[in-house]
């Protein structure tokens, strides 16, 4: 005959199996809750305006090209990293009218939309090179990027650099080359090994940041290369902000169920907007809870999410930068898909290895 554990023996084991997941990052489903239904917690009340920031300063290169660039990584001698290229662009100082009013100057579209000319595109994508790397015809290696925690080792998988390759993180330790990642408010994240020469690029969405992209970028970075946390430095390019990303609970129960830290990513938002307020009737929708455009609303921080990982990866906070910048918020700056209902260009953040 076999005996029931006791209760206490079960909640003794529970707390153990908690304590296990606990240092993997994860949290335990609860039972009595719907799959993938997770209780909000009750964040502190805040605005949008409290959330927004300001917009960045390009640097407009020689060609007439505005990009944003580190500061740190661009100081000369020992302080930065001059064997590196990177640069994150912007709309401006591009050929492409397909998203300008008329009589607007042309934008840097970098992706190949189908509202725009693939040969302006292509035009679109020398400047931008030629703006980083000094010279047009270095070659730019980029994705078809699918939302994906899938990493592309360029340079030594294939023998063609044109390779249709699919996924959302490229690395390489080979000279000479840009490796691009496209965003419209998704998260760019550039990273390289200031000891052994070595750079990636990931494209972390709210998808991507859940599939742990950055995190486990990092940790293949140090499988290839051979790097150590300590020798790396990142910097995470302009996004849609936590003041305009509202999400909703699924993507909340996603994070929960991923990351212990889970719930100082999320804020409730509410809106300040005077008729709004006095007229809430007015804007009611069917749209689902999290994606209305009234607060209060749930909104994701995906800049503080990917700072996590990389803390979690091994780097040091102080050798973590960011270019700032909503892409919502700015749209004078940035392409924003949310914020444009779809029609968008594309933004394209590159980082190389100078040639000796």
């Amino acid at each position: 005959m076999v005996s029931d554990r006791s209760g206490h023996s079960q909640a003794k084991e529970i707390q153990e199996i908690d304590a296990l997941l606990q240092k993997a990052g994860l949290v335990r489903n609860v039972r009595g809750k719907a799959v993938g239904v997770t209780r909000r917690v009750r964040q502190g009340r805040v605005t949008t305006e409290e959330l927004v920031t300001a917009a960045p300063v390009p640097v407009v290169d020689r060609n007439g090209v505005p990009l944003l660039k580190i500061r740190a990584w661009d100081r000369p001698g020992r302080q930065g990293i001059p064997w590196l290229w990177h640069g994150f662009s912007t709309r401006e100082g591009g050929l492409s009218r397909a998203y300008c009013a008329d009589g607007a100057p042309g934008e840097l579209n970098l992706g190949f939309t189908s509202a725009d000319d693939r040969e302006i595109v292509e035009r679109n994508r020398r400047l931008l090179v030629e703006a980083v790397s000094g010279e047009p015809a270095t070659p730019l290696i980029t994705l078809r990027q699918i939302h994906s925690s899938v990493l592309v080792l360029s340079g030594t998988e294939d023998g063609s650099r044109q390779a249709p390759w699919k996924g959302d993180g490229l690395m390489t330790d080979e000279p000479g080359v840009l490796l691009g990642i496209q965003t419209a408010d998704c998260i760019p994240v550039l990273v390289a090994d200031r000891k052994r020469r070595g750079v990636a690029a990931f494209h972390a969405g709210w998808r991507g940041t859940v599939k742990r992209i950055v995190e486990a970028g990092v940790g293949r970075m140090r499988l290839e290369f051979g790097c150590r946390p300590e020798d790396l430095t990142a910097a995470i390019g302009p996004g849609i902000g936590a003041c305009c990303y509202a999400v909703g609970d699924e993507v909340l129960s996603s994070f929960t169920s991923q990351f212990a830290y889970a719930d100082g990513l999320f804020h409730e938002v509410y809106s300040t907007d005077p008729v709004r307020i006095k007229y809430p009737m007015l804007f009611l929708t069917q749209r689902a809870p999290g994606h209305s455009n009234i607060g209060p609303s749930l909104h994701v921080d995906l800049v503080e999410a990917n700072r996590r990982q990389l803390l979690a990866a091994g780097l040091k906070a102080r050798s973590i930068h960011s270019t700032g910048g909503c892409t919502s918020c700015h749209r004078e700056l940035f392409f924003s898909h949310r914020a444009s209902q779809g029609h968008a260009g594309r933004m394209m953040s590159v980082i190389g290895i100078r040639p000796r």
